[in-house]
């Protein structure tokens, strides 16, 4: 094998992977899934770029990790992309900002408002970042199926995880019944959507929003609730994942 032969970032192959692909941004969190695929094996690790190859239900996945943050995890998503992944989705977590919304239940976005640090260089303002609608349905089919509590909206992708002066409005968003907040989905949604790729995302809650830690208040995502959330939601995410119809 040759530099030629695999991408410059993540070192994946060029060639030769699964077309649906599920990505996470703990490079632990690829590992803890690959291992309830069958027949897994690790393909790539470079930096925070961890993937595996394995099937589920019978259907070839890649499972990849890309870090924390949309300028560096678009690295991972680019680079699928061009390997001729023509299917994405994200599980992540996320902080919840409406009420109501509980530690461990999913987020399935419909869409993303656009505060990542990266699309605004490589598309318009104006430019959605929306899930592939078939996507949203297979994620909630999926959910159902599994009784897995989940909730279907808007989600925050916000560059900045701890918040320093500047008002981020974050109290408008929640105003307007933004379900949570995390940093990479529509990063993925916009880059997908420019390559004719589906893609989508589901977010486990792992506490309340970033912009709360003050005061002496605790953000603990290690806790079991939000454990047996990320597994439920890993079995939601592959069961939409393989059900799609093939894009041939």
């Amino acid at each position: 094998m040759t530099p030629a032969d695999t991408f410059p970032v993540t070192g994946l192959l060029r060639t030769g992977l699964p077309r649906r692909a599920l990505v996470v941004g703990d490079p632990f969190r690829a590992e803890f899934i690959a291992h309830q695929l069958t027949n897994s094996r690790q393909v790539a690790h470079r930096r925070e770029y961890r993937s595996f190859v394995g099937e589920w239900n019978g259907t070839p996945v890649i499972v990849a990790s890309h870090g924390v943050g949309a300028p560096g995890a678009i690295c991972l998503f680019q680079e699928l992309m061009d390997a001729g992944a023509d299917t994405v989705i994200r599980l992540g977590t996320a902080g919840a900002m409406l009420r109501g919304i509980g530690d461990g239940e999913l987020i399935i976005a419909e869409s993303c408002v656009r505060d990542d640090g990266v699309t605004h260089q490589l598309v318009p303002e104006s430019y959605p970042a929306a899930a592939t609608p078939e996507v949203v349905v297979a994620l909630a089919v999926a959910a159902g199926e599994r009784e897995v509590p989940h909730h279907r909206g808007v989600v925050w992708t916000r560059a900045a995880f701890y918040p320093g002066i500047v008002d981020l409005k974050q109290a408008g968003y929640v105003k307007l019944g933004v379900l949570a907040i995390e940093m990479e989905l529509s990063a993925l949604l916009v880059l997908a959507s420019t390559r004719g790729v589906r893609a989508g995302g589901a977010l486990v809650i792992d506490g309340a929003s970033a912009d709360d830690l003050v005061d002496g208040a605790v953000y603990d995502p290690h806790r079991d609730v939000v454990a047996d959330g990320i597994a439920r939601g890993v079995l939601v995410t592959l069961d939409a994942l393989t059900a799609l119809p093939d894009l041939d």
